[in-house]
C-alpha cells in the first residue's frame, strides 16, 4: 500500500499541458495512475502521441488512454496556431516506442474511480468531453472522486478564444455543462487567474537552462509557443494548465478562492461557451464552484522550476 494520493489527469497535450504533466510527475506526494487523452489543442492522434512521448522523456510508466476525437455535438477549432500543428511545436520528435492502452479513456476514468474510490484526485486540463462521457455511462462517478480540479472558463467573460469564452469550455460546452451540473464541488483555475499569474519570459529561459532531459525537451517543444506569446502578449507567458496543476498539487498555495454558482452558456451568437458566474448569488443556486483568484506566485514558479530541472524517474 502507498500513502501517495492517486492522481488521474484528463488532458490534451499541448505545450502547457506538458508542463503541468511534468509538475505532476515530479510530485512525490501524488501517484499519477493514468492519463486520459482528449482532442482539444490539436487532434486526438497528436495529443495521444504527445502524451506517450512525454512519459518516455520523463521516464515514467504511466498508462495512456485515448478518448474522444471530437466534441459531443458540434465541431470546434483547435489551437495548432499556438502549440504547433502537432501540439508540440512541430519539432519532429521521434515517436515514443510504447503504445496507447486498448481501454477507452471514459471507461478508464470509471474503472480508476472504483479502484481509488474516495481518494482519487481528478485533474481536467483540456475539454471535458471524456469526463462528460464517463458521467453519461455512470452518473455515480462524482461520489467516488475526492476532488475535481478543472482548468477552464473565464469568470468575468474575458475569453481567449472568443470575447466571452475560454478555449477548453468553448471547445465542448455541452460536455462542460454535463460536468458542472454533475459535481457538487469543482475547484476551478480559469483563464483570468492564469493571466494574473504570468511568467516572465526571461525567467522561463533561465529555468530551461537547467540541463535536464526533461528541461531540454520542453525547451524544444515550447519555443514556438513562447515566441508566439512574446509577439502577442508581451513580457509574460501564461501557462494555464501549470497553474491548475499547482492548485491541484498544493492547494494550500491558494491565497484567495471564491465559491459561487456557475453555469455554462450553450447558446448565443457571442456567448456560446461562456462561464456565467452568479457573483451576487441572485439565482439562489448552490456555491458549487471554488474559483481560484490568487495563488502564491513564488510557490507556483518553484513548482515549475523544479519540474523542469528534475531527472528522469
Amino acid at each position: 500500500m502507498t500513502d501517495r494520493i492517486p492522481l488521474l489527469i484528463d488532458t490534451d497535450p499541448g505545450v502547457d499541458d506538458a508542463l503541468a504533466l511534468l509538475m505532476a510527475f515530479n510530485d512525490t506526494r501524488h501517484e499519477v495512475v493514468g492519463l486520459t487523452i482528449a482532442a482539444g489543442n490539436v487532434g486526438l492522434k497528436h495529443t495521444v502521441a504527445n502524451a506517450l512521448k512525454l512519459c518516455e522523456v520523463a521516464g515514467v510508466d504511466v498508462p495512456v488512454f485515448a478518448g474522444t476525437a471530437a466534441p459531443l455535438l458540434h465541431p470546434s477549432p483547435d489551437a495548432g496556431y499556438v502549440h504547433g500543428q502537432d501540439g508540440f511545436g512541430d519539432v519532429g520528435y521521434e515517436p515514443a516506442k510504447r503504445q496507447v492502452e486498448a481501454e477507452h479513456a471514459a471507461l478508464a476514468i470509471l474503472r480508476l474511480s472504483h479502484e481509488h474510490a474516495g481518494k482519487l484526485l481528478l485533474v481536467a486540463l483540456g475539454p471535458l468531453t471524456n469526463v462528460a462521457l464517463a458521467l453519461k455511462l455512470d452518473p455515480t462517478l462524482p461520489q467516488r472522486i475526492a476532488r475535481l480540479v478543472v482548468m477552464g472558463g473565464a469568470v468575468t467573460c474575458q475569453g481567449n478564444i472568443t470575447p466571452a469564452a475560454e478555449f477548453n469550455i468553448y471547445f465542448d460546452p455541452e460536455a462542460a455543462h454535463i460536468v458542472f451540473e454533475a459535481f457538487e464541488r469543482i475547484d476551478l483555475a480559469d483563464w483570468e487567474a492564469v493571466v494574473a499569474h504570468g511568467l516572465h519570459h526571461d525567467r522561463v529561459v533561465e529555468w530551461l537552462k537547467a540541463g535536464s532531459t526533461r528541461g531540454q525537451f520542453y525547451e524544444r517543444i515550447s519555443e514556438k509557443t513562447r515566441l508566439w506569446s512574446i509577439d502577442r502578449r508581451g513580457d509574460h507567458w501564461h501557462a494555464a494548465d501549470a497553474l491548475a496543476m499547482a492548485f491541484a498539487l498544493e492547494p494550500d498555495g491558494a491565497l484567495d478562492v471564491q465559491a459561487r454558482p456557475l453555469s455554462i452558456e450553450l447558446e448565443g451568437t457571442h456567448s456560446r461557451g461562456a462561464t456565467i458566474v452568479d457573483w451576487r448569488r441572485q439565482e439562489g443556486r448552490e456555491d458549487r464552484v471554488a474559483i481560484l483568484m490568487q495563488y502564491d506566485q513564488k510557490r507556483f514558479e518553484r513548482l515549475i522550476r523544479d519540474a523542469l530541472a528534475a531527472s528522469p524517474a
